[in-house]
């Protein structure tokens, strides 16, 4: 598969170029097996698992109702969901379902790019990416992943930069 074979992939690359990351773009990786967890990207990258930017879709509750909470932690553990409500301002974040994800980012669990989705989500990155000079996040399908660092993670979503982990470090990331 190369780079615009897949619609979700283009998307992701064509929104990177937009938002002025064209190495982004331009570094994105097609892996040979799909990579639907941090270890088996970091697996396949080289890398530590804790520079895989996993891209978790939640749904948070608000007064008005449901919306999309995009969380962006580091594969290096588990997101903490009363951490993400209260970052968001939620009364409760809960687990989307894949119905749920695909609707509000047009791509499906295991390949959720921090951008190329409809509309633009509420995002929250985690600091502990920070400690990495290259993070790699998914490029809108299992199998595809591109390079970035935290602070372009920040200005890409227009996200919060927070401590998303929970208590307990997970020990199958």
């Amino acid at each position: 598969m190369s780079t615009f074979d897949h619609p979700a992939i283009a998307k992701v690359a064509a929104a990177l170029a937009e938002a002025g990351l064209p190495h982004a773009a331009e570094g994105i990786r097609i892996l040979p097996a799909d990579a639907r967890t941090a270890a088996q990207a970091a697996e396949a990258l080289g890398v530590e698992v804790g520079a895989i930017a996993n891209s978790l879709v939640f749904r948070a509750t608000f007064a008005d109702g449901d919306r999309p909470l995009l969380a962006l932690t580091s594969g290096a553990h588990r997101a903490d969901v009363a951490t993400l409500a209260g970052l968001a301002g939620a009364s409760a974040v809960g687990k989307a379902d894949p119905a749920f994800v695909k609707e509000h980012t047009g791509q499906v669990i295991g390949g959720v790019a921090p951008v190329g989705h409809p509309a633009k989500l509420s995002t929250l990155v985690d600091t502990a990416l920070a400690a990495h000079e290259v993070v790699w996040a998914a490029a809108g399908h299992a199998k595809a992943v591109f390079p970035t660092t935290h602070a372009e993670l920040l200005a890409l979503t227009g996200g919060r930069a927070g401590a998303l982990a929970g208590a307990r470090e997970n020990p199958h990331p």
